[in-house]
């Protein structure tokens, strides 16, 4: 029986190993772990084995059809749109996926962004890094208008356990949480939904924390940010096709948002370009995809497939997704 896991490498650089992945290899008597692996390897690599593990690895039906002994496929991540689920379930191959193991990683860098954009902590270094401190006349450099979060409007799409924990903590912070109503059928449960439209006009900040869906894609785009107040901030650290990329980069360079943190672009890595990269948007922190990232949450990420291997292995199955 063996493991095959596809892309260590989205878990861990090669040069990094600070992760301890020996749970993970002792769940079966063979272990075989790839740095990354190209579309057209999947099928070859998992041929014998028993158990595949991907974090974003493609396996769709060909590659099933080519693995006679695969029982278990162990998504490394919480989303599970690069395995053809329907495939699966028609081969009698089991799917599980790891949920909530980088909420802590991700609340944090969702608060990081916040405080330094309304802190203006880049453009700060910047100045000071220019000598515009070292120049000045006065003790302190006030170039730059910084705002306190204590009293402002969070506003939150998407109010599963990210954005029920960025309200937690945007409330211990001191500031009001508004929740936005944004599609048909969506349970009222907790939080007071508030239609988006209505919504967005209201908030600070506007935190996103849906996942991506046909209704989702662009959910931002130019109508919402033109309701949106223009010292307003927006935080997307869910995924980057909620919003239009193009119509934020015009509404921060013609001053009509106030500054964006995005974590998430729609094409990862932007090998052909994206109109956030590029140079001189005003108050934009731009991050590569590292909202989830933090040590701790990648080594519960691969305690977490081990888990997940030991309970199938048993007769169980946790979190199981097909």
């Amino acid at each position: 029986m063996r493991i095959v896991l596809l892309d260590q490498g989205a878990m861990e650089p090669k040069d990094q190993g600070d992760l301890d992945f020996s749970r993970l290899a002792s769940t079966l008597p063979e272990w075989q772990a790839y740095e990354t692996t190209a579309d057209t390897q999947v099928a070859g690599r998992i041929a014998t084995a028993t158990v595949a593990v991907s974090n974003k690895v493609r396996i769709d039906d060909a590659a099933m059809g080519r693995a006679p002994h695969l029982r278990l496929i162990c998504i490394a991540a919480t989303g599970t749109n690069h395995v053809d689920l329907d495939a699966a379930r028609r081969r009698g191959i089991a799917v599980c996926n790891v949920p909530g193991y980088a909420t802590a990683s991700v609340v944090q860098h969702v608060f990081a962004l916040i405080l330094a954009l309304s802190t203006r902590l880049p453009d700060y270094q910047r100045a000071l890094h220019a000598g515009r401190w070292q120049q000045g006349s006065q003790f302190c450099l006030l170039d730059y208008p910084i705002r306190e979060i204590a009293g402002k409007t969070l506003g939150i799409i998407g109010y599963g356990e990210l954005g029920q924990a960025v309200a937690r903590v945007a409330e211990a912070f001191g500031m009001t949480v508004q929740v936005a109503h944004y599609r048909e059928g969506q349970p009222i449960t907790g939080k007071i939904r508030v239609p988006l439209a209505e919504l967005l006009p209201q908030v600070d900040i506007l935190s996103l924390h849906c996942p991506l869906t046909p209704e989702t894609r662009n959910l931002i785009g130019e109508q919402a940010l033109a309701l949106m107040r223009p010292d307003a901030l927006l935080i997307n650290t869910a995924r980057g096709g909620i919003v239009d990329e193009t119509a934020l980069a015009a509404a921060l360079c013609q001053g009509k948002l106030g500054g964006a943190g995005v974590d998430v672009l729609t094409q990862e890595p932007p090998a052909q370009g994206n109109p956030l990269l590029a140079a001189n948007i005003p108050n934009l922190i731009l991050t590569p995809h590292i909202a989830w990232a933090s040590r701790e949450a990648r080594q519960r990420l691969v305690d977490e497939v081990a888990a997940n291997i030991q309970a199938f292995l048993e007769g169980g199955i946790r979190h199981r997704v097909a």
